[in-house]
C-alpha cells in the first residue's frame, strides 16, 4: 500500500493533474495492488482492492474520472473466484482502462479538429489533454491556429497548456482569467475540458469556465467541450448531485498574513448545458442533449447492476 498512498497523495495535491492522468493513476495503483499483494486467499486480496479503492476515491471527489476508472478495474469481483484469476482480471483491466484512456485522447484530437477551421484563434482554459488534442491535431493537419490560454489560477494550470502548445509550434498567447470578455471579440473558438458531464449535459470544469461559456455565448462563440465518455458522471441519471471540492486557502494567500479573513477556494464550477453547443467525444461529437443516452450505453455495467462489493 506504500505506493498506492503515495498515487494517492499525488493526486490530492496535483503533482498529478488532469481528470484523465487522474484516472490513469488510479488503474495503475490497483494493478500495483493485484500485483504485489500478499493475500493468501481471494477475500483477503478483495479487502486489499476495497481499501486502495477507498484511499484513491477520497483524494478528489469531483473528477468522476477516478471513481469510473476504479469501477471499471473492479466491478463484479467476487470472493468465490480463484485467488489468480482474480489478480489477472485486475491487472489486464487496469491495462485496458489506461491504454483505451490514451487512445481517447488522440481520437478525440482526430475528431475535434474537423471543427477548426483554417485561421481560427482558439481559446483555452486550465489544463485538458482532450481539449489540446483538438488544437495541436488541427495544427498539424497544416491549419493556421492560433491559440489563447487562461493562466487558471490559482494553481496556473495554464501555464502547463501554454508550454505544450508552444512545443507543438502553435502560436499561443496567455492572459489573466479576467480578461476573457475583453478579449472574447477575437476568439472564434472556445474548447475545453470536462471532469464531469451530467446526465442534462451540464459540464463541471476548472473554476471559470462557466464565466467563459457566458462571455462565449453573448459573443456568440462557439463553444465546445472536450472529454473522454468516462468523464460523464453516471449516478447523476438517478439524481446524485456532483460535489464541487473546496482547496486549502494556502493555494489562494499566505492566510497568515491576513488574521481573520475568510478565503472561498472551489476548484470546480458548473456550466449549464445551453451554453455548451457541442461536446467532443471519442465515440463521436453529441449536444449536450445527448448525455443521457451515453451514459446508458457507456456505462449500463454499472447502473443497471454491477456488483464488486467495493
Amino acid at each position: 500500500m506504500r505506493e498506492v498512498r503515495k498515487i494517492a497523495s499525488d493526486i490530492k495535491t496535483m503533482r498529478v493533474r488532469g481528470a484523465g492522468k487522474i484516472a490513469r493513476e488510479a488503474a495503475r495503483a490497483l494493478a500495483i495492488v493485484a500485483e504485489r499483494s500478499k493475500a493468501r486467499n481471494s477475500e483477503e486480496f478483495i479487502r486489499e482492492i476495497s481499501e486502495a479503492s477507498r484511499l484513491l476515491l477520497s483524494t478528489r471527489p469531483t473528477a468522476v474520472s477516478l471513481s469510473n476508472a476504479i469501477q471499471f478495474v473492479v466491478r463484479g469481483l467476487k470472493k468465490e473466484e480463484d485467488l489468480s484469476v482474480l489478480r489477472t482480471t485486475v491487472r489486464n483491466r487496469a491495462e485496458e482502462f489506461i491504454k483505451s484512456s490514451l487512445e481517447a485522447v488522440k481520437r478525440i484530437g482526430e475528431i475535434g479538429a474537423k471543427r477548426l477551421r483554417d485561421g481560427d484563434v482558439v481559446l483555452t482554459h486550465c489544463n485538458s489533454q482532450a481539449a489540446l488534442s483538438v488544437i495541436i491535431t488541427a495544427f498539424k493537419q497544416g491549419k493556421k491556429i492560433e491559440a489563447f490560454v487562461t493562466e487558471s489560477r490559482p494553481r496556473l494550470q495554464g501555464w502547463l497548456s501554454a508550454r505544450q502548445l508552444l512545443a507543438a509550434g502553435v502560436p499561443t498567447t496567455m492572459i489573466v482569467d479576467s480578461a476573457v470578455r475583453f478579449i472574447m471579440k477575437e476568439i472564434d473558438k472556445v474548447i475545453v475540458g470536462a471532469d464531469s458531464i451530467a446526465s442534462n449535459g451540464a459540464v463541471v470544469n476548472k473554476i471559470g469556465t462557466s464565466q467563459i461559456a457566458l462571455a462565449a455565448h453573448e459573443a456568440r462563440v462557439l463553444f465546445f467541450v472536450a472529454a473522454e465518455t468516462y468523464k460523464f458522471h453516471p449516478r447523476t441519471l438517478i439524481g446524485e448531485l456532483i460535489e464541487i471540492e473546496e482547496r486549502d486557502p494556502e493555494e489562494v494567500i499566505d492566510i497568515k498574513k491576513f488574521p481573520g479573513l475568510k478565503v472561498r477556494n472551489p476548484a470546480f464550477d458548473i456550466t449549464p448545458p445551453e451554453y455548451v453547443d457541442l461536446i467532443i467525444t471519442e465515440r463521436g461529437i453529441i449536444p449536450p442533449s445527448a448525455a443521457y443516452s451515453v451514459m446508458k450505453e457507456v456505462f449500463g455495467w454499472e447502473l443497471f447492476g454491477s456488483s464488486s462489493g467495493i
